[in-house]
């Protein structure tokens, strides 16, 4: 074994060999794979190893579509080719209305990806699938290049392109310790010497914890037991005369596909059952779990009403083995939260039919870091400081129970909550409030007009749309109070604070004491990384001079990491958060200067307290720190409170602002304000796929400063010129939103993607944000929407189309 190389791969599975192969493919040849046992034999061996283009987003769809076409490049291969059914085709039923407007939805998206799905009916499933019933059942979306695939030989296949590089695989050998060194660099101690690298990546399963240990973190992955048989050969299978499809099914929770003449079937039974919590046997390697059919016989039930063939037919053998889950589904792929050139790629439920994706953009990001589309979805940094054993468990045993059963807009399901409140959750829900996730923070979504109210999940607009309307015309003509909770919140203080958030930012920041600006920072790519408020606080009873930077709660870890990467060790500059400390309450419309005058001793006129300023004061009696910011583009405050102090600030707040109408709003009039308003969301429309030119951001860019993070590659950019640019889009239809993800279409042909959608209800239109080609991003073009399987006719106007001047949100 090679004492030193660039990077150590722990785990030799699916995950361990795809990123091996494509370390090798982007050039980096000097890379270990090292694999306690052999290759395949935790989770990977026994994957029912189905390959389909479907994905709930569009990084996953693409990461999909290079699985498959790296797996028809392998099979092709005549020096090691691999066993893989391709363009069997697959089916997902569907018994319900909403459930197929999703399907239409998803066709839209794939279709931006150059992928195409096909929404069926019930009787072409059954023409497709012959062995199916159509009870109870109104269509499927078909996707061609549905498969499966042999998983040994893919991952002996990849390992054997890998060496063929260069790369070095170590079987038989058990990692027992990972140290890091004073320069970030890594030794990886195992039982037949020690190998330092630069860079380690776990790629352990379902043993993801235990090398997790060795580095001092946790990942928020859980292990389910999952069932599935194969049964004896079916007479109608051996005289069809071509493969069957795929089958999955969210009305029973089963799936099925060919296996040599009869079925291989899978099943989600409701009785689930996570593995391993306790710990994991040194010699579970191989292996499986004891079979358990009686738990899966109400799904069972299901399966052979739907396939009547079934119950005829006897079973070949069983399966029972541990499949990783993670709090929301997706996997784990890209840095580690809180450590230096360490990476994860683990949580791959569906490991081998994503598993060459998920290497192909892991690859990307160690090497170049980033890859080619935006992986927030799959980032580990996405969750925090709740995902702990506990909740990821609850989360893998909802999301199991609904494995087919896609996310609607505005759906959250109910495991693992509250994870995250302050001391006004209470308060707010014994008003009505209905709460979204924001990071695993309890936030108020709307304010229910009764106990009763349960609007249904839909891609349309739904009952939601007058309470959401109301709450907003109270902002436009009065006050409303909403809490903002988890934002992300880093104190910045030393001498040189200044000097570094200067080399962060693209744009000027501001260093007056008092001020507050936005600005925007970009990757090593000349890329958008993040947005953030800089508010600079002079020396007080509360601290030395500081700056105070606010970014999306959801950056929380990743935004920390990223600044401190940056930071130089001879600056003078210190970093702390203060996110779990403070919450935000927004004070929005054009009476709040009254209440802030009726709450407060400080002189809040528009001369003393202008649009852009920061001050610390009290809230009655509770210490705030009070921005003169908007996100709603009204005259707004946002009113920063110490956690212990924040119902005493609601409660003067509440008491001050009922002379002048105060009601409460909530997260979804926030967005459909700030849609009027041209402003634009982190990880939806704020995206490492694209730059700030191409974004709309060009104001905040100072291209004559000496230097700043991406500045190079920024310039480059803009001399070969940009291929897309993000608009504002008047749709023409008042019964949907345009969900992100749908194409933007023009002569048939995709020439853009929604980013986001709501109705706006100040300025009475129906709108979107979109990145479109630059032949079609000129104010007054129409272009069509394929909203939801509907061609819609949708225009480009100028941004902000409420208020455009921005005089109302500067009082």
């Amino acid at each position: 074994m090679k004492s030193r190389t660039k990077v150590v791969i722990v785990g030799g599975g699916i995950a361990g060999c795809s990123t091996l192969y494509h370390l090798t493919q982007e050039g980096w040849t000097d890379v270990v794979l090292i694999e306690r046992d052999e290759l395949t034999s935790g989770t990977t061996w026994h994957s029912a190893a189905q390959v389909t283009n479907f994905g709930m987003n569009q990084t996953m769809v693409g990461l999909k579509s290079h699985s498959i076409a790296l797996y028809k490049k392998l099979r092709d291969d005549p020096e090691y080719p691999v066993g893989y059914h391709h363009g069997d085709g697959g089916i997902r039923l569907a018994n319900t209305e909403a459930q197929m407007q999703g399907y239409r939805h998803f066709a839209s998206m794939a279709r931006g990806m150059g992928v195409t799905f096909e929404v069926i009916d019930a009787e072409e499933c059954a023409r497709r699938h012959p062995l199916i019933s159509t009870d109870n059942l109104l269509g499927g979306l078909w996707d061609g290049e549905d498969g499966d695939i042999d998983p040994a030989q893919l991952c002996q296949a990849l390992a054997f392109q890998a060496r063929k590089a260069g790369a070095e695989v170590y079987r038989q050998t058990t990692v027992t310790g990972l140290v890091q060194k004073a320069d970030d660099t890594w030794t990886v101690e195992t039982d037949k010497g020690a190998i330092d690298a630069d860079i380690v990546v776990n790629a352990c399963g379902y043993r993801v914890n235990e090398v997790g240990a060795m580095m001092g973190v946790h990942h928020p992955v859980a292990s389910m037991e999952h069932q599935y048989f194969v049964t004896e050969d079916i007479a109608a299978i051996a005289e069809a005369g071509h493969r069957m499809p795929l089958l999955r099914c969210p009305i029973s929770d089963y799936y099925s596909r060919q296996e040599k003449s009869g079925l291989l079937v899978g099943f989600y039974e409701q009785d689930c059952k996570t593995w391993g919590m306790n710990g994991i046997s040194p010699d579970f390697s191989n292996d499986l779990c004891p079979d358990d059919l009686d738990r899966v016989m109400d799904v069972l039930e299901g399966a052979f009403a739907r396939m009547p063939v079934l119950a005829e037919v006897g079973i070949k053998r069983v399966v029972n083995g541990p499949i990783t889950y993670t709090i929301d589904g997706a996997p784990l792929v890209g840095p580690i939260p809180g450590k230096r050139n360490a990476f994860c790629i683990i949580g791959l439920r569906a490991g081998l039919g994503e598993g060459g994706g998920h290497g192909w953009l892991l690859a990307q990001q160690i090497v170049h870091g980033e890859a080619c589309y935006d992986t927030w979805c799959l980032d580990p940094r996405r969750f925090t400081g709740h995902a702990n054993v506990e909740m990821t468990a609850l989360k893998a045993i909802e999301d199991y129970q609904n494995e087919f059963r896609f996310h609607f807009p505005h759906e959250h399901r109910p495991a693992g909550r509250p994870a995250k409140t302050t001391p006004l959750t209470p308060v707010l829900a014994a008003k009505g409030a209905e709460f979204t996730v924001v990071n695993g923070w309890e936030r108020v979504d709307y304010i229910k007009p009764s106990p009763e109210f349960h609007p249904n999940l839909s891609f349309n607009f739904d009952e939601t749309f007058e309470v959401v309307g109301a709450e907003v015309q109270n902002v436009h003509e009065n006050v409303g109070l909403c809490e903002v909770n988890g934002f992300n919140r880093l104190e910045i203080t030393g001498t040189d604070r200044h000097q570094f958030l200067d080399r962060m930012f693209c744009g000027r920041v501001a260093k007056r004491d008092g001020r507050v600006g936005l600005g925007y920072l970009l990757n090593h790519h000349g890329m958008v990384k993040g947005e953030a408020t800089v508010a600079n606080l002079p020396t007080s009873d509360r601290g030395p001079d500081r700056v105070w930077y606010g970014s999306a709660a959801a950056s929380e870890y990743h935004d920390m990491d990223w600044l401190q990467a940056h930071l130089r060790p001879d600056e003078d500059v210190q970093i702390r958060s203060l996110t779990n400390q403070q919450t935000i309450l927004v004070l929005a419309g054009p009476k709040s200067r009254d209440v802030m005058q009726s709450v407060s001793r400080a002189d809040w006129s528009k001369d003393a307290f202008p649009w852009l300023s920061v001050r610390e004061c009290f809230i009655g009696f509770a210490p705030a720190t009070v921005m003169s910011v908007s996100f709603s583009g009204e005259l707004a405050y946002e009113i920063h409170i110490p956690n212990e102090a924040l119902y005493a600030a609601y409660l003067a707040l509440q008491e001050a602002g009922q002379a002048h109408g105060i009601r409460l709003f909530g997260a979804r009039a926030v967005d459909t304000m700030r849609l009027e308003k041209g402003f634009l969301h982190w990880k939806a429309d704020l995206l490492t796929e694209f730059d700030p030119f191409e974004t709309g951001l060009g104001r905040f860019v100072k291209m004559d400063k000496a230097h700043f993070v991406g500045k190079e590659a920024l310039e480059q950019r803009r001399n070969a010129g940009s291929s897309k640019r993000l608009v504002t889009l008047k749709v023409e239809a008042n019964h949907a939103p345009a969900p992100p993800g749908a194409s933007v279409m023009s002569a048939g042909k995709v020439v853009g993607t929604v980013t986001s959608g709501e109705w706006g209800h100040r300025v009475g239109m129906n709108l979107a944000y979109a990145f479109v080609e630059h032949a079609f991003a000129e104010v007054g073009t129409m272009v069509e929407l394929d909203l939801c399987g509907d061609m819609t006719a949708v225009q480009v106007i100028a941004p902000s189309p409420y208020d455009p001047g921005n005089t109302l949100m500067q009082g």
